[in-house]
């Protein structure tokens, strides 16, 4: 007959077991869930958002940059086009004829026709007033808009640098159809001096 006070240590040792194998399956559940958490951020980043730099100081000075290492790093949000259509004024970002990521600002909107003449905009025939954050904006008539001529944008939008001298643009190319614009340039994140949400 084996005496009962031999058991005690393996009864010790087994809840010891047991105890070891329940921290770890927990540490395994948090690790899954940590996984899921850090996954669906990445998904909901990669639908929603887009961080970019600015490489061309055709948007100056909203938005500055002449190189990748100096130029301003914003976010661009891809929701806002998922209820509504661009408004005029909102700066967004599309590719131009050289396949290079740019942002514009929305000057024409589809069924408008846009002209300019001694640096005021108009849409059908009549002067558009700016937001007082963009009054100081010269704009050139230049390209398509030389001479008091008129663009129709028919179903798509006209978009222009705010820095417009120095701007490859609907000038130039043309009006920008709804399919070309990839979102909505919402903040400057770097640099710090810089940082806040884009006008």
């Amino acid at each position: 007959m084996i005496s009962p006070g031999r058991k005690a240590p393996q009864a010790a040792s087994g809840a010891g077991c047991r105890a070891s194998r329940s921290r770890a399956a927990r540490i395994l559940r948090w690790g899954e869930h940590l996984l899921a958490i850090v996954g669906l951020c990445f998904v909901v980043w990669r639908l929603c958002f887009e961080l970019i730099v600015m490489t061309s100081d055709s948007m100056a000075p909203t938005l500055r940059g002449d190189s990748y290492e100096s130029g301003d790093r914003v976010v661009v949000e891809k929701i806002t086009g998922w209820f509504r259509s661009p408004k005029r004024w909102e700066v967004y970002t599309l590719y131009d004829a050289e396949g290079t990521l740019v942002a514009k600002r929305i000057i024409g909107l589809p069924g408008e026709k846009v002209s300019l003449k001694g640096n005021q905009i108009y849409v059908d025939g009549e002067e558009i007033p700016r937001p007082a954050r963009l009054e100081s904006l010269k704009y050139y008539a230049y390209g398509n808009l030389a001479g008091g001529r008129e663009v129709d944008c028919g179903q798509a939008y006209f978009v222009m640098g705010d820095d417009s001298k120095d701007s490859f643009d609907s000038r130039f190319l043309g009006p920008v159809a709804p399919g070309q614009l990839r979102g909505r340039v919402w903040r400057i994140v770097w640099p710090r001096s810089r940082w806040g949400s884009v006008p």
